[in-house]
Parts: structure tokens; sequence; C-alpha cells
């Protein structure tokens, strides 16, 4: 139920069933990535005091239980929290994932300290938030294809961290397969991220125009990535299983090669998580208790040839004695490790590294309370590891531009230089070169 205890769920496509397929010639074939299922309209998600589709045998439980209210900061009118705080509070962990990301860095690359995040899938963007806070230099980039969930992370996380740590994250709207075409949505008019951090990553940046202030919203007038000029991300991250929304092999190789494209010449990382086991190719429903509120997470039946399978996530309220049923539903492909790994080669990356930690049997936690199961478990370094009922993985890839690679270039640019020459000329140069 996610890295806390079972199955952590996708904080990625929410609310409107906008769909973004790839329009460049050279990448035909690839369709658009699943986004959120019937159940999530435009309007959100539907209330109900008695759910026909209910199982949840917990009901009797709650309704009796007198508990205290919500924080109404994260409220919508009728009192109901807001999905997004919800899935926060009981899905998310940002302080472990940080710590994670940066003892890997600092394990494969080194040398330095990590400063350039970019939270692909970020959702609600509390990783990248989280990020900022440690550290006055750093700055982070979200992309992430549901505007509704960057909106939210705007108004409720981003505007409450001060104008100094607003003015170091940047959040676009766009496909994860299509990065550069995303739309900016937030800028700082008091001072840019970009001229704030580029300093301190001088001569490794994505190239691009600098942009002006303007609005938190998305429009016609709104830049692109492509036309921002951004530090190169350090670490380049992935997380709650979000790779699984990608359900071809074709897809996943691209989004790989848009992950090793971000990263800086001097070292960076890329991280995702997996989860597995023989629990998780079957239908599965387990649910975790906080004082005001059940998390329930659902998987339903496994097609063990397409290896797919169908997420949903339902809130049930205690105090209002309401139910949020299909809060987030998600369409996934569970890839195992060795595809993953095949998929990181072929993009590019060598020297791939699985970090796997064991999970409580399903038996066992089909109801918990809070964050407490597993968190006790360290992920380990592993390059075998037997089956078991659960399981979760972080899967690091590094990369950094050798010495012996940017002499190759330089040697290949010369060579081309060379042959640009007359033919006598060329051969002169050449048996030079040789001598």
């Amino acid at each position: 139920m996610g890295k806390h205890g079972k199955k952590q769920s996708l904080n990625h496509r929410r609310g409107k069933r906008t769909s973004y397929t790839l329009e460049n010639s050279e990448e035909e074939g690839i369709n658009e990535y699943p986004l959120s299922p019937p159940a999530s309209s435009a309007q959100g998600v539907a209330l109900s005091d008695s759910d026909q589709e209910s199982q949840e045998k917990e009901e009797d439980e709650e309704n009796q239980e007198q508990e205290t209210g919500f924080d109404g900061t994260n409220a919508v009118d009728n009192g109901v929290p807001s999905k997004f705080a919800l899935y926060q509070q009981s899905v998310q962990s940002p302080k472990g994932d940080i710590s994670y990301l940066q003892k890997f860095f600092l394990m494969y690359v080194g040398g330095r300290a990590p400063l350039h995040l970019q939270e692909d899938f970020c959702g609600t963007a509390l990783l990248s938030v989280e990020w900022l806070h440690s550290d006055a230099r750093r700055t982070a980039v979200g992309l992430d294809l549901d505007v509704e969930a960057l909106n939210w992370c705007m108004e409720n996380n981003v505007n409450r961290i001060g104008a100094d740590v607003c003015s170091r994250i940047s959040l676009f709207h766009g496909n994860v397969l299509q990065p550069l075409e995303s739309k900016l949505v937030n800028f700082c008019p008091d001072e840019s991220m970009q001229n704030m951090t580029l300093r301190d990553n001088e001569g490794d940046s994505v190239t691009g125009m600098n942009s002006s202030p303007g609005s938190t919203k998305t429009g016609q007038n709104t830049k692109s990535l492509k036309d921002i000029q951004l530090p190169a991300r350090d670490i380049v991250c992935a997380f709650n299983y979000s790779c699984c929304c990608l359900h071809n092999r074709k897809e996943l190789v691209l989004y790989f090669k848009h992950a090793l494209n971000a990263l800086s010449r001097k070292g960076g990382i890329f991280v995702m998580d997996l989860y597995g086991g023989t629990s998780s190719e079957g239908m599965l429903r387990l649910q975790r208790r906080f004082p005001n509120f059940t998390y329930v997470w659902e998987q339903a039946e496994f097609d063990i040839i397409q290896r797919k399978t169908r997420i949903s996530l339902h809130f049930n309220l205690h105090k209002q004695h309401r139910k949020l049923r299909h809060a987030f539903s998600y369409s996934w492909r569970l890839w195992s490790l060795p595809e993953v790994k095949d998929c990181l080669e072929e993009a590019g990356f060598r020297s791939v590294h699985f970090w796997i930690r064991s999970m409580p049997d399903s038996e066992q936690i089909r109801r918990t309370d809070g964050l407490s199961v597993g968190r006790d478990v360290k992920y380990e370094e592993a390059t075998s590891f037997q089956q078991q009922d659960s399981w979760n993985a972080y899967i690091v890839v590094w990369h950094r531009l050798s010495r012996y690679k940017t002499r190759e270039l330089n040697t290949g640019k010369l060579l081309k230089l060379i042959l640009m020459l007359k033919p006598t000329q060329a051969t002169v140069g050449l048996s030079g070169a040789q001598a």
C-alpha cells in the first residue's frame, strides 16, 4: 500500500480527461498514455452517502466514531477535503524519497551536492516543494499532464512557501513523451528561477530564452519548456509507479531518452520506483486508517498477457460520513525489473542499480493504521532477489559524459573538419595526425 505499506499510487492524470498525443513524425506510432478513467470527470469526484459498489466492511465502525474536522484550508465549499490533500497525507512521503535521492547521487556521482531536480509525473509537486526547503541554492522543475493538479499545487503548496522558495520552482503542463512542448504554468514576478540558478550551473544548461513574469495559468502566450533556459538537472525522478502508465516498450524507451537528455553532463541520476510480488498479479483491496479518513487501495483483475490492471483509490471520510469513490484511478502496465533495465540501456543509460525492500504480506496488512507499516524496513541494493508476496524497488541509473567521451567527440569534430578540406590537404592532414 505504497512505500509506507503495500502499494503507493500514482499522483498523475487527475481531473479532466484531457489527452495528449505525440505529433512528431519521427516518433510516429507513439500513442497517448493513459489518462483519467470515466469515473473522473471535469466536474470533480462524485460524493455519495450510500455506495452501491461498496464492499467495505469497515463502514459500521467508522460511523460510530466521532472525529475532529479536516483542515479547512484544504477543503472545498461543502466541507469535504480536496482529494489532492487527502492523497498527499495518505500516500506520499517526500522526505524519505529525498533522503534516498541524495544518497544515490552522492554514491553514484559524488563530487558535489545535488541542486537541480526534475520531478516527472509530479502531480501536486509535493516532492519538489520539499526539495527546495533544505538548500537555498536548490531548484525544481515539475512536469505533469493534469493541469488541475498543477493549479492546486500553485494555490496550496507553492503559494505558502514564500517568495524566495517560489522563485526556484517551475511547473510545466504537458506530456512526458513530449516534454519540450509542455507549457509553463507558474512564474514568480519578483525574481525568475533562471536568473537565480544558472550561476550555479554555468555552461551546463538547457539552451533557450529566458522567460519573463507571467500568469499562473496556461494559455496561448505561455512559453514552452523549449523556450526557457534552465539548469541541467542533477536528478530526474518518476515516482509513485508513474512509469506503469506507459503501456508499451517504445513509449517507455522514449521517456527514458528524454530523462537522459535532461541530466547534467557533469553527472546526474535518474530514479524511478516500481512494485511487484505475487500479490500484485491479482485482485487486491487494502485500507489504511487515518484520524479523519480511511484510505482504500483497490486493484482490479490482472491481465497476465498484457500485464495490465486498473488501480482505484477511494477515501472514506469519517466525520462527513461520505465516500470519495474512485478519487483517482489508473490503467497500469506492471513492468518487470528486467524489462525496465533493458529499456533504460536501450535509451542510453548504463549501470542500472536495483534497491529493493520486502513488504509485509498483503494478508497481514489489509487494515492498518497510518503510515506505520513497513517504515522501518530499509532499501538495500540487490543483484538477486527471491520472489515474495510484496516488494518495492528504487531503480537507479547514473549518467556522466566522461573525459574519454568528451575527447572522442572533440576528435570526431577535428576529423570532420579535415575531411571538409581538399583531398590533397586532407591527405596531408591525416598523415600529420598519424605521425
